[in-house]
């Protein structure tokens, strides 16, 4: 071979070298322990600085960044890790993160990450020490009452994925999407008391492409729960109980609400919850619009309400006597099964102003599960048809 033949495929090749190891670079695993900036997994010192320390220079470095929690646990007061960065962040908790057993009323949050793409946060037990805070959670009773700390805040977070990460106690939400796109939580496990006021599992608003699969959620309020501008979110595999169910809404509440469209919720159960599958909105209400969204695949354990449809909530118990304006159509519950302790197994209370259209009830099968009755279903300015094994009958 000539030399006017091998140089440019020496050339090539030497680029082809470059280029890989460009590339290897770019992947390269840059780990930063934050024991090593300070931090002391006794449960007594507070690591907030700490945690900033290692998250300053987590993301300003390229590649993928690993900051790891060791084992131990560490008392953390609040912090907004805050982007962009300049590489992707792994954020691995072998260990236990501990808010602070004050109220600290007025801070609505605990963990903020924020403007940050790219972003795994895997493994570790987040406690929030809610019991401190709960008697404080009565907004829906007192006009003058303060916020209260989410335990894990995304805001503006794209590509993130939440995986065997154990929420116990929190004091207000456990976790709380705003403005985010392409998250996935995976084998979670999410837990407060019954009775803990306001601790819902997952609240999602304003976000789109959210998929939350086998996961566990005891909660004393929604496990997951769907605000405005939710968009093609798929749930799989959840367990939920006890707790209010999962939920869209309440929505109309505020003016020039984005619509809830394209939701998915299959192959889930329902154990001793307070309802099943839900959809809310206020009365009165601003317009808004609920498009596109099916249950299928449910199982119902002694659940209250497994499904209903209410377009008179006013959780103040004070609201006039008017109408929502918030157009629900094109809502699926397929393959609903078990046993409700509510008579009203099916009840579907949709708005005289803008009545519900496209309700489809196909393969329902809903026992009483109490004493002195047969399950029973009620429509109200609902249309839509039914399909198959209807136990109780349709009210469609």
């Amino acid at each position: 071979m000539s030399w006017r033949l091998t140089c440019p495929i020496m050339s090539l090749l030497m680029l082809m070298l470059l280029s890989a190891l460009a590339k290897n670079q770019a992947q390269a695993h840059t780990v930063f322990n934050i024991k090593d900036f300070g931090a002391v997994g006794d449960g007594k010192t507070d690591n907030k600085n700490a945690l900033y320390d290692v998250w300053k220079g987590a993301c300003r470095s390229k590649g993928t960044n690993v900051i790891v929690i060791p084992s131990g646990t560490y008392l953390l007061g609040p912090v907004v890790l805050t982007g962009p960065c300049n590489g992707a962040i792994e954020f691995q908790i072998k260990g236990t993160l501990r808010a602070s057993n004050s109220p600290q009323l007025g801070i609505d949050h605990w963990i903020t990450f924020r403007f940050i793409d790219r972003l795994r946060i895997t493994g570790g037990v987040l406690d929030g020490q809610g019991a401190a805070s709960w008697p404080y959670n009565d907004c829906r009773k007192n006009p003058n009452c303060k916020s209260l700390p989410v335990t894990m805040r995304l805001d503006f977070v794209t590509k993130a994925w939440i995986r065997h990460v154990t929420s116990l106690n929190s004091k207000n939400f456990h976790f709380n999407l705003f403005s985010c796109k392409d998250i996935t939580f995976d084998h979670v496990t999410i837990t407060a008391p019954e009775d803990s006021p306001n601790t819902d599992g997952i609240h999602m608003a304003r976000s789109s492409n959210v998929f939350v699969r086998d996961s566990v959620i005891s909660t004393g309020d929604d496990c997951i729960s769907l605000g405005p501008g939710s968009k093609n979110i798929k749930v799989t595999g959840i367990a939920c109980g006890p707790g209010h169910g999962i939920s869209v809404g309440s929505l109309g509440g505020t003016p020039n609400e984005p619509p809830v469209t394209t939701v998915f919720v299959r192959n889930c159960t329902f154990t001793d919850t307070q309802n099943g599958m839900r959809i809310k909105t206020r009365a009165p209400s601003y317009q808004g619009v609920v498009q596109d969204i099916t249950f299928q695949d449910i199982i119902v354990k002694n659940a209250g309400n497994p499904i209903i449809i209410d377009q008179q909530y006013c959780p103040s118990k004070k609201c006039r006597n008017q109408a929502s304006k918030v157009k629900i159509s094109d809502v699926g519950f397929r393959n609903i099964r078990g046993t409700t302790s509510s008579l009203v197994a099916v009840n579907i209370n949709c708005s005289p102003a803008v009545p519900c259209t496209g309700i489809e009830l196909r393969d329902i099968d809903l026992e009483y599960d109490g004493r002195g009755g047969k399950a029973s279903s009620d429509c109200k300015n609902a249309q839509g048809t039914s399909h198959g094994k209807q136990k109780p009958p349709s009210c469609l």
